[in-house]
C-alpha cells in the first residue's frame, strides 16, 4: 500500500510538470504566430480606423456648427418678440433694446433692418443695401444663411430672418440678422491632439474659409488646386462634384511616403464642407507600439509561466503532504460552526440556554479556583408576553421578544446576553460592564417605566454581584432572580401587565 501511494504521487507530479511544459510550448508557438499576424493586420486596420475616427470627428464638428445656426435662429425669433413687445419711441431706445438682446441671448452683432435698408445696431445705424446683398427683397422670403467678407476683413457667417410684421416708431422693419466671425467658429472646433489631426472649412469650389491648414500638403490652399497631380483626375472630379452637390466623402493619398486620409461632410444650409485629415503614420505608429507592447507582454508571460511551472512543481509536493491536514482543519471548522449554531438562539441571535450552561460550568470552575473578582448577573423577564400571545397571536409575541432583546442588548452592550427561557434573559457583566452596571440598570428602568404609558416594551430586571461566600454562579443568579420578581411587582403597581 505504501509503494502504491508513492507511485501515485510521483505519477501525479510528473503529469503536472509535463502538462505545464506543453502549455509553455504552445504559448510560445502561439505568440510567434500572433506577432506575425498582428504585423499584417495592423496595416489593414489603420485605414479602417482612420476613416472611422475622421468620420466621427467631422460629423461631430459639423453638428456643432449646425446647432450654432439652429440655436441662433431660435434666439433671433425671441429677440424680435422681445423688441416687438416693448414700445420704443426713439433710435436711442431701440439701440438700448438691441444691446439688451445681445446680452441676454448671447447674440453677436445683432441688427434690425427697416424697409429703407437702414441697419440698426447696438452702437449705430447705417445703410446696408449695398453692404449686405442678402437683404434684397427677392431673397428675404425665408431664413437666410450666407457667407460674406466685409471690406477685406475676415469672412463672416450671416444669419437673417424676415420680420415683415415688425413695426417700430411707425416704420416697418423687414429683417433682422446676426454675424459670426468664422475665426470664432474655428475656435469652437479646434482639436487638442498635439497637431496630429487637422481640419478646415471649405466653400463649394474648395476655397478655404477657416484659414486653418489641412495637413502638410493641402495647407491653406484651395482644396482641389492643392491635390492636382497628387490624386487621379477622376478622383478629384468626383470629390469636386460632392462639394458642389453638398455630399460627404473620403479621400486617401500618399505624399513623401506618408499616407494621408481625410473625410469631409457638408454643413447643412451653409454650402460649406467640413474636412478632417489625419496622417495614417500616426495611427500606424500607435498600432505598432501596441503590437510591440503586446508581443513583449507575451514574452514576459512565457517566462512567468515557466517560472510558475517550476514553482508549481515544488509547491505541489508540499500541498500533497498538507492535504490531510487541510481536511482535518475543515472538519474542525465545520464542528465549530455547528457548535456556534447549537449555542445561538434562532429567534433573537443571542446565546441560548445551552451556551449559558456551558458558560456557567466554566465560571464555576474559575470561582472555585479564585480566578474571578468582578462578576455580576442581571436577570431580565419580559412583562405581558402571555397576554400578547393570547390576545394578538404568537407572531406579535415573537416580535415582543425580539424588541425586548434589542432593548437589553443596547443597554448592556458591554455584557454577554443569553436567552434562557421563553421570556427570560440573563446578562453576565465583567470588567467595564461590571463597573457601569448600576448606571445601566437605572437608565434601563427609566426607559421601561416610560414605556408603560406608551404601551412599549416592559422588562423587569434584577441584579446581584459575586460575593466571597458564593460557591457557584447559581448563588448569584438566585439573588438576582429574587430582585427581578420584586421589580415585577413594582411595575405591576405602576400599571404594567405582568403575564
Amino acid at each position: 500500500m505504501r509503494q502504491g501511494k508513492k507511485v501515485t504521487y510521483k505519477t501525479f507530479v510528473l503529469t503536472a510538470v509535463i502538462g505545464s511544459l506543453l502549455i509553455v510550448a504552445m504559448l510560445t508557438v502561439n505568440t510567434i504566430r500572433m506577432s506575425r499576424r498582428t504585423a499584417v493586420a495592423t496595416d489593414e486596420a489603420v485605414s479602417a480606423v482612420s476613416l472611422f475616427y475622421l468620420e466621427a470627428m467631422a460629423d461631430r464638428r459639423a453638428k456643432t456648427i449646425t446647432n450654432l445656426i439652429s440655436n441662433s435662429f431660435d434666439e433671433m425669433e425671441k429677440a424680435v418678440s422681445y423688441i416687438d413687445n416693448n414700445e420704443i419711441g426713439s433710435q436711442e431706445e431701440l439701440r438700448y433694446r438691441i444691446g439688451t438682446v445681445e446680452s441676454l441671448l448671447g447674440l453677436d452683432q445683432f441688427a434690425l433692418v427697416d424697409e429703407d435698408n437702414v441697419v440698426y445696431t447696438h452702437y449705430t445705424t447705417y445703410t446696408g443695401g449695398s453692404r449686405h446683398s442678402f437683404l434684397s427683397d427677392e431673397q428675404l422670403n425665408d431664413r437666410i444663411i450666407s457667407t460674406v467678407s466685409l471690406y477685406g476683413s475676415s469672412k463672416k457667417l450671416c444669419l437673417a430672418v424676415p420680420t415683415h410684421e415688425l413695426v417700430i416708431m411707425g416704420k416697418r422693419f423687414k429683417a433682422c440678422f446676426v454675424q459670426f466671425d468664422i475665426r470664432d467658429i474655428v475656435d469652437l472646433l479646434a482639436f487638442d491632439d498635439q497637431g496630429r489631426t487637422h481640419f478646415a472649412l471649405y466653400t463649394k469650389g474648395g476655397g478655404n474659409l477657416s484659414g486653418t491648414e489641412l495637413g502638410p500638403v493641402i495647407l491653406k490652399r484651395n482644396f482641389f488646386d492643392a491635390l492636382k497631380g497628387i490624386v487621379p483626375d477622376a478622383v478629384l472630379e468626383e470629390n469636386l462634384r460632392n462639394f458642389e452637390e453638398e455630399k460627404g466623402g473620403d479621400l486617401s493619398f500618399s505624399y513623401n511616403n506618408a499616407q494621408e486620409t481625410l473625410y469631409y461632410v457638408p454643413i447643412e444650409g451653409t454650402g460649406w464642407e467640413m474636412a478632417v485629415l489625419i496622417r495614417e503614420s500616426v495611427i500606424h505608429d500607435q498600432f505598432l507600439d501596441i503590437s510591440e507592447n503586446n508581443l513583449e507582454a507575451s514574452r514576459n508571460m512565457i517566462i512567468l509561466t515557466l517560472v510558475s511551472v517550476l514553482l508549481f512543481a515544488a509547491v505541489l509536493l508540499f500541498q500533497l503532504i498538507n492535504i490531510s491536514k487541510a481536511r482535518l482543519e475543515e472538519e474542525k471548522e465545520t464542528s465549530r460552526s455547528f457548535h456556534t449554531m447549537a449555542n445561538t438562539d434562532a429567534m433573537t441571535g443571542v446565546r441560548n440556554k445551552l451556551a449559558y450552561s456551558e458558560r456557567e460550568a466554566a465560571i464555576n470552575s474559575k470561582i472555585k479556583a479564585g480566578e474571578i473578582q468582578k462578576l455580576s448577573v442581571v436577570v431580565c423577564d419580559i412583562n405581558g408576553l402571555k397576554a400578547v400571545n393570547d390576545s394578538q397571536g404568537h407572531a406579535k409575541g415573537d416580535q415582543l421578544i425580539k424588541d425586548a432583546c434589542k432593548l437589553i442588548c443596547r443597554q448592556f452592550n458591554h455584557g454577554t446576553v443569553f436567552r434562557i427561557g421563553g421570556d427570560e434573559f440573563v446578562v453576565l457583566l465583567k470588567n467595564e460592564g461590571y463597573d457601569t452596571m448600576l448606571e445601566d440598570i437605572a437608565e434601563f428602568n427609566r426607559k421601561v417605566e416610560a414605556n408603560i404609558s406608551e404601551n412599549g416594551v416592559v422588562v423587569s430586571v434584577g441584579y446581584a454581584i459575586l460575593e466571597k461566600e458564593d460557591r457557584e454562579l447559581r448563588d448569584v443568579f438566585e439573588r438576582a432572580d429574587k430582585m427581578m420578581y420584586d421589580r415585577k411587582k413594582e411595575l405591576k403597581a405602576m400599571g404594567a401587565v405582568t403575564r
